[in-house]
């Protein structure tokens, strides 16, 4: 495992033990980020029509489509350290 792997997965574990809720598009920019560092671009349907929460996180998802898993990484980790700092 990389040493960007690694410090990818414990920034994950740091945000789940944030004590305090960041707001929707922070949320929105962390789980893209995650899923783009950790499978890539896109894949699969977008969600129903009322699917207003799947289809918010489908959405910020695919704006990230092209960006490498390895940028991706670097954002999400520089995007928690910022929320935890």
């Amino acid at each position: 495992m990389t040493d960007l792997r690694r410090e990818f997965e414990q920034a994950a574990e740091d945000i789940q033990r944030f004590g305090k809720r960041p707001d929707n598009d922070t949320l929105l920019k962390l789980y893209a980020l995650y899923k783009q560092g950790s499978k890539g671009d896109l894949s699969g349907a977008q969600p129903g029509f009322f699917d207003f929460i799947g289809t918010a996180k489908h959405e910020a998802w695919a704006k990230l489509h092209g960006v490498s898993e390895e940028d991706a990484m670097r954002r999400y980790i520089a995007l928690v350290h910022q929320l935890l700092a």
